[in-house]
């Protein structure tokens, strides 16, 4: 499986971004999926992530309410829906597959993105 992840950017505080993730592959439908981000000197840590079928999700507690995952497996496509950024979300964000859903640990992912970068500025 190889991911593509696009999307990032500058944004100001308060505002949003839309990052997607298109997915390689026919077992893409079959995978959970999810998002991770990076900040300078920072450990990897989980964000988002969405079961195979899209009818269930969860997020990191510094971000609920503000992110939303969702996925098109039509279009072998995940995105991150993020509203109302704030400067302590700027960070390197990735885009994972087959991950572990419930435990949200960086060691548990079989593929990453190569990562886009978001900064928010205050």
């Amino acid at each position: 499986v190889q991911l593509q992840a696009s999307g990032g950017g500058l944004v100001q505080a308060g505002g949003s971004l839309r990052l997607s993730c298109v997915a390689s592959g026919r077992t893409f439908s079959s995978y959970v999926m999810g998002w991770f981000r990076q900040a300078p000197g920072k450990e990897r840590e989980f964000v988002s992530a969405i079961h195979w079928s899209g009818g269930r999700t969860r997020s990191a507690d510094s971000v609920k309410g503000r992110f939303t995952i969702s996925r098109d497996n039509a279009k072998n496509t995940v995105f991150l829906q993020m509203n109302n950024l704030k400067p302590e979300d700027t960070a390197v964000y990735y885009c994972a597959a087959d991950l572990n859903y419930y435990s949200g640990s960086y060691r548990d992912v079989s593929y990453w993105g190569q990562g886009t970068l978001v900064t928010v500025s205050s």
